[in-house]
């Protein structure tokens, strides 16, 4: 998916949600453990035609699926196969954060792009240009690059002062020299809504990606006032707030709900 399609879908949808696929079974209903050969699969699919009509982007992640094996890979397959079979316009995210030596970042660059045919995949930058690059070989692909995080630890590194500045500064504007608004973009977290207003002066033009929203007390507000571009240039990502309003049977009309909420509120804002 290209920027401009992204764009379009955005304004055409007048919303920038992206929703979190992180199934976990011991808090999915307990119907699909009974009576499903698959119960990630059939609940994601559930998940995802109730709030398909209220976002622009699904994110899947892998550590939710990789942990329960060889079954959990193929409910990953599954999944990423239905969003593309039925809801093709929606920009599909693999929330791996992977980031390695060169050869080795281009193997799961192949994995995530050429096997299960994401549009992007999260980044960690660590290793530096060597694992971030490989990414970036794709027509039409997005590296998704670990900015500015909401959790807790951010602070251990991302925070620090280097030469008077923190050090996600020197990150971003250090990775925004391998890529291009076109395809790259950064993931900071909405508990850090006011750094966006810094992070905003070295990528004015980027796309961001927003966790933190909701069950993490991150402001919706916030973000669009510090983050948002001509372009929108925001994705605010919602996992557990939407996926688990409900444990009883009625968990995909809520679902619905709680994706049409955050939708309503990001089109009043645009």
């Amino acid at each position: 998916m290209t920027r401009k399609e992204l764009i379009e879908q955005i304004r055409a949808k007048k919303t920038f949600l992206c929703v979190g696929l992180d199934p976990d079974t011991e808090k999915i209903p307990k119907q699909f453990l009974d009576d499903e050969e698959d119960p990630i699969y059939e609940f994601n699919k559930r998940i995802i035609d109730a709030t398909a009509p209220y976002c622009v982007s699904f994110k899947p992640n892998t550590a939710f699926y990789e942990a329960y094996g060889l079954n959990g890979l193929n409910s990953l397959e599954k999944t990423i196969k239905y969003i593309k079979l039925n809801y093709p316009k929606h920009f599909l995210i693999a929330d791996a954060k992977r980031g390695d030596i060169g050869n080795t970042s281009t193997m799961y660059a192949r994995a995530f792009f050429k096997r299960l045919n994401a549009d992007a995949i999260t980044v960690a930058p660590y290793m530096g240009a060597d694992s971030v690059k490989p990414f970036l070989q794709f027509d039409g692909k997005w590296a998704i690059v670990l900015g500015l995080t909401s959790n807790e630890g951010s602070s251990d590194f991302q925070q620090m002062m280097v030469l008077g500045k923190p050090l996600y500064n020197y990150v971003i504007e250090t990775c925004a020299k391998w890529g291009n608004e076109d395809n790259m973009m950064f993931v900071v977290g909405a508990t850090k809504a006011k750094m966006l207003e810094d992070i905003r002066k070295i990528v004015p033009e980027h796309f961001l990606l927003i966790p933190g929203v909701g069950a993490q007390g991150g402001s919706l507000q916030e973000v669009c006032k510090y983050g948002l571009t001509k372009d929108i240039g925001l994705l605010v990502n919602s996992s557990r707030g939407i996926i688990y309003a409900s444990s009883g049977e009625d968990f995909a009309e809520r679902a619905a709900e709680e994706a049409k909420k955050i939708a309503n509120e990001m089109k009043a804002l645009l």
